[in-house]
């Protein structure tokens, strides 16, 4: 069963005085919400999930009209191939944001000396497995996107002005970008470390 994408209470919060102060540019298309995604040179928790947030938003709204793409639109295939690679695109920078938050609360190893925070341990590893477990579902949607975005008659047909969505759509059909192998190992190594928080007793430490 697919894992369905968790909204995070706390973002609305977050971003409430961010909202309010964009007012008066209203912001309405992918693209706009897009534009609000950014890189932070140290990544907080908080840094993250806004851009969550924004690239949860530009998933929901409507296309802006191709005359104010990303990338020029000369026909309607190519308006066709911008929508799935788009699509594509934000799916992957939401699992690379999940996966990135989940790592924020995952516990790379359970210390001996930690017996005393088994309860809270145990917690911030549920929250990682929830953010890891949401980065593949997202993964799984950009498969999808890459997959109509890589069908025969768009194969010779490039948008240029998109050489890095091209790129990131033809590392998937090769296979050298594949989160789904990142976060599974992720998973796997997290239930390694919650078998031995849960072990743990007054004895530990």
């Amino acid at each position: 069963m697919k894992h369905r994408p968790v909204q995070f209470a706390s973002i609305a919060i977050l971003l409430c005085f961010t909202v309010s102060s964009l007012s008066a540019y209203v912001v309405r298309y992918k693209e706009q919400f897009y534009e609000l995604y950014h890189i932070h040179y140290n990544q907080h928790p908080d840094d993250t999930m806004e851009n969550i947030y924004w690239l949860e938003r530009a998933i929901e709204a409507d296309f802006c009209n191709p005359l104010y793409a990303v990338g020029t639109i000369s026909d309607e295939k190519d308006w066709e191939k911008y929508r799935y690679l788009f699509m594509m695109h934000l799916n992957l920078k939401l699992a690379e944001q999940h996966v990135r938050l989940g790592s924020k609360w995952d516990k790379q190893k359970a210390y001996f000396y930690n017996a005393p925070w088994k309860k809270q341990n145990l917690e911030s590893l549920e929250t990682a497995e929830t953010c890891y477990k949401t980065a593949l579902y997202y993964w799984n949607e950009a498969v999808i996107w890459a997959e109509k975005a890589n069908v025969r008659e768009f194969q010779f047909r490039f948008l240029t002005d998109l050489q890095f969505w091209e790129d990131e759509r033809e590392r998937i059909a090769d296979g050298s970008l594949d989160y789904n192998r990142t976060i599974q190992r992720e998973l796997a190594r997290l239930a390694s470390v919650r078998s031995a928080f849960l072990a743990m007793d007054e004895n530990t430490y």
